[in-house]
């Protein structure tokens, strides 16, 4: 099973089509999107091809293999455009023997834990870079931003396939992995 993740999408048009085109590609079971999905927010530059509508379409295009949660700059306006759930603040996923704590950063992240038992994987963007770090009781991952990635680094997503977790280009390329024992 395949499992894709992505965040912080900020209603950019061009890097919405450029994640639906590695979705055809990857040919995921599901797509857990972190939240940020349609709006910029104040302290963003405007993503190329800033287009909150069709963003939601082509979401909506594939809303059944969807899961998401809530970022800070989603609301109850934006779910009212989605076609699928994403007001949570966070989700438990079990994938392959994992249990993944789906959240988008603001609330719970490396710095303020949620509530989770060991060996929990803490998966979030919020931050807009890609980070991998091992703790003694979780897993620290973060996909970075589809759309504004910080620091010099490079828009993409990660996949989950059996238990490595491999950051990828939009192209496809992967440029890290990490396998969870």
């Amino acid at each position: 099973m395949k499992l894709m993740i992505a965040s912080d999408l900020h209603g950019s048009a061009y890097h919405v089509n450029e994640l639906m085109e590695a979705l055809r590609r990857e040919q995921p079971d599901k797509l857990l999107l972190l939240g940020d999905l349609l709006y910029h927010g104040p302290r963003n530059p405007l993503p190329r091809d800033y287009d909150c509508m069709a963003v939601a379409e082509r979401l909506n295009a594939c809303r059944d293999m969807i899961l998401a949660v809530r970022g800070n700059c989603d609301s109850e306006v934006d779910q009212m455009v989605l076609q699928f759930p994403m007001m949570a603040d966070y989700a438990l996923v079990r994938w392959n023997g994992l249990t993944l704590y789906a959240t988008h950063g603001h609330i719970w992240n490396e710095e303020r834990l949620p509530p989770m038992c060991p060996g929990t994987v803490l998966l979030n963007g919020h931050f807009h870079l890609p980070a991998c770090r091992v703790h003694e009781d979780y897993l620290y991952l973060n996909p970075g931003s589809a759309s504004i990635p910080k620091d010099d680094s490079v828009g993409g997503y990660l996949m989950l396939e059996e238990r490595t977790f491999s950051w990828r280009h939009m192209t496809g390329q992967t440029w890290k992995k990490h396998t969870v024992s």
